[in-house]
């Protein structure tokens, strides 16, 4: 699992500031009565616009143009608390309104495959590109980055006359494409998305949208992308967890995973779904989890309301079984739970693992000798709950 931090679009935009990339002034706020204050400001019109991690914003209603006091309280009323499919709206980004002439795509992403960045540039901007791939790929220039190199200002301009940009305007949309770059790799950004890059009716370039994922992991070098944060974006179990120092991954279903080591997790959660169950999370207890880890980890599982059963599968290596079975009766001896376990120990000290367990008889705690038995036997479990 990737560590990802995805940006509302006035957290792009901030971004793209910083790095000399023209965008339109706009404020972020939280009341109606901000909206309006921010749009008087600004002077009319406006956009009123949802800031949520979904796109769509437009046709589910979270984009409204205001030519007045009025219409701006209205908007900001109705779109503040939206539920855009399932992001709930907490912010507003309210922002001058653009001429707009052209609309065009512009972004950077990582091609895993050829291990480059790939800049992709369209000039049919302002829908979905996977439309425009789908339907005019002709109209798509895909264009890879030597991470050695980087791109200059003539292979810029390249991308842009492949793509059709009118030639007036060529050099600006190639200084844009330039600077996108500069952000996906200074700020160790895994994607960096402008939709719509607008052309004005006086031909200046610039970007009407943005949508940047920065890669969690590097944020150590960034102070200043520390200070983003999205409210409702992150689960609280899964923020609870990051904080005792456990990887967690939070997933739709109702079955809790636990494994120590990312692979034995992860193969875990291919079991359980071909038994014919659903995952609720990945979590990965690591190598040489201690009683206390495994604890701490049963409780993480148990706090998602939506886990009928659990499964913990351990292979002890460095881990002792007999550590996690104390760590299982430490959970027990805590929290009140009807819930079902399914414990599968193998490895180190699995014997006095399986022993301790057995002799402490907890009614819903199951063994299991293999995986698949594991997995059968949690998918029944979770089966019965329902």
């Amino acid at each position: 699992f990737a560590a990802a931090m995805d940006l509302l679009e006035y957290q792009g935009k901030q971004l793209f500031a910083r790095h000399g990339l023209e965008v339109s002034d706009g404020r972020a706020v939280t009341t109606v009565e901000d909206a309006v204050a921010a749009a008087n400001e600004l002077g009319y019109p406006v956009v009123v616009k949802a800031q949520v991690l979904i796109g769509g914003r437009g046709k589910a209603g979270g984009v409204k143009l205001a030519s007045t006091e009025e219409e701006a309280r209205e908007h900001a009323t109705n779109i503040l608390g939206l539920d855009i499919r399932g992001h709930v709206v907490h912010e507003l980004w309210i922002e001058k309104a653009s001429d707009i002439a052209d609309e065009y795509y512009a972004s950077i992403l990582l091609d895993r495959s050829a291990k480059k960045a790939l800049l992709m540039f369209s000039t049919e901007g302002g829908v979905d590109i996977e439309e425009v791939a789908e339907k005019t790929p002709e109209k798509l220039v895909r264009h890879h980055i030597d991470p050695l190199v980087g791109i200059s200002a003539d292979e810029a301009l390249q991308v842009a006359t492949q793509g059709g940009v009118d030639e007036d305007v060529r050099e600006g949309v190639a200084g844009i494409l330039v600077k996108l770059y500069e952000v996906w790799t200074e700020e160790d950004a895994t994607l960096t998305e402008i939709n719509p890059l607008i052309v004005t009716p006086d031909r200046n370039v610039k970007a009407l949208d943005a949508k940047v994922t920065l890669d969690d992991n590097a944020l150590f070098r960034h102070e200043e992308s520390k200070a983003f944060t999205v409210k409702g974006a992150v689960d609280p179990v899964e923020e609870r967890a990051k904080a005792l120092g456990l990887q967690y991954v939070a997933l739709d279903g109702d079955i809790g995973i636990m494994g120590n080591g990312a692979g034995l997790a992860m193969s875990t959660l291919d079991v359980v779904a071909q038994a014919g169950g659903s995952p609720a999370n990945f979590l990965d207890a690591a190598g040489g989890a201690n009683a206390e880890v495994i604890k701490t980890g049963v409780e993480t599982i148990l706090s998602n309301p939506k886990v009928k059963a659990v499964l913990l599968n351990i292979f002890g290596g460095i881990t002792r079984c007999d550590e996690v079975a104390r760590g299982v009766l430490g959970a027990f001896a805590e929290i009140e739970t009807d819930i079902p376990f399914v414990v599968r120990l193998d490895g180190t000290n699995d014997v006095e693992g399986r022993r301790i367990l057995a002799e402490a008889n907890i009614p819903n705690v199951h063994p299991a000798a293999t995986m698949n038995e594991a997995a059968e036997k949690v998918v029944a479990l979770a089966k019965e709950r329902s």
